[in-house]
């Protein structure tokens, strides 16, 4: 049962099909304090979830070599899962979910299958069958991780008119026109060799867009045009500290920018931190400000919840809770912890 000074939200891990792959969790505000509510079976590898504005209904992708999305209805009350269906992605280790505007398309990347689909969503939440699909060709210059196209993750614009994607083995964010459940090809923008473009993040003033590079551990930084539909490179900033010397564990993973505005944070693997980045709010440049240990290995995902930052270390095992200072944006270890195998993606309610 939820107490009254909980907030929830779903972890995605990696776990089999018969062990309890997306786990109901519960966060204390403000001590951090995390449990373990509920779980859910029949589901491999729900590496990246997604939720509807209403809370009603949550996607997850199985990130498996035969690639599946699975929708689900979310109790009203007890918020436990009931699977709505699921859809093939014709490719393989979807690792991205995400859900247009209106709510009327959910959009999937595979990173192993080269390929990104579009499903209509039905009234209950369901999804149809998929009513788009493009495959992306090519390679990169880093022969062990840009031997082919890996679409990493697929958002939509506020207008919902041009889909955004980023192609870590293509060192491109790739963007398409949605029209009528179809994707064309609009732009196509170019990072330096061997980034590894990954997640974004977009300012919720919404004229500049953040890029996590995976592979050379940093931000890019865009002017934001959705009427064009076009990005503008503005800045590339590590996201590591200036005299550290990165080995070959060190990828960067996710990136969110704070409620407010005034911060950007970036989570960063075998350096297992969090860095901290102050937004200049007249340009949108970066400044490094601080990193914190996320008390654990390999910071795959993170989440901002109700003034709280929640680091999932994959490689340890568990979720660590961090207060965020209002007047310095820094993270603030509260001693807490949440042990659970593989935590990879956590989504709030």
């Amino acid at each position: 049962m939820q107490h009254p000074d909980e907030v929830l939200f779903y972890t995605g891990t990696y776990s089999p099909e018969d062990k309890k792959g997306i786990q109901l969790c519960a966060l204390k505000v403000p001590s951090g304090e995390m449990r373990i509510l509920d779980g859910t079976v029949g589901i491999e590898n729900p590496s990246y979830l997604a939720m509807n504005g209403e809370g009603s209904v949550l996607y997850a992708v199985s990130e498996q070599e035969e690639g599946q999305v699975y929708a689900y209805a979310i109790d009203p009350g007890t918020k436990a899962l009931r699977m709505l269906g699921s859809r093939p992605t014709d490719g393989a280790a979807p690792c991205y979910v995400s859900i247009s505007p209106r709510e009327d398309y959910l959009f999937v990347s595979n990173y192993s299958g080269a390929n990104v689909n579009v499903f209509p969503v039905q009234a209950d939440g369901s999804l149809g069958e998929m009513s788009a699909q493009v495959r992306h060709e090519g390679s990169g210059t880093r022969e062990d991780r840009q031997e082919a196209p890996h679409p990493h993750s697929v958002i939509p614009d506020s207008t919902g008119e041009h889909v955004l994607v980023c192609d870590l083995g293509l060192d491109q964010v790739v963007i398409y026109r949605l029209e009528e459940g179809k994707l064309t090809t609009h732009r196509e923008i170019n990072l330096p060799p061997e980034s590894g473009p990954r997640h974004l993040a977009v300012h919720p003033a919404g004229q500049w867009i953040y890029l996590v590079n995976e592979l050379n551990s940093t931000v890019t930084v865009f002017a934001n045009n959705e009427q064009s539909g076009d990005l503008k490179v503005l800045q590339h900033i590590s996201t590591l500290p200036e005299h550290y010397t990165a080995g070959s564990d060190d990828t960067a993973a996710d990136i969110h920018v704070s409620p407010c505005g005034r911060y950007l944070y970036a989570s960063n693997r075998g350096h297992d931190s969090i860095v901290l980045f102050l937004i200049d709010q007249e340009t949108g440049l970066l400044t490094a400000e601080d990193w914190q240990s996320t008390g654990g290995r390999t910071p795959r995902n993170f989440s901002i919840i109700k003034g709280m930052l929640l680091a999932a270390n994959q490689n340890s095992g568990n979720i660590i809770s961090f207060s965020i200072d209002p007047d310095s944006g820094r993270l603030i270890p509260t001693g807490n912890e949440l042990e659970l195998a593989s935590p990879v993606c956590i989504t709030a309610l």
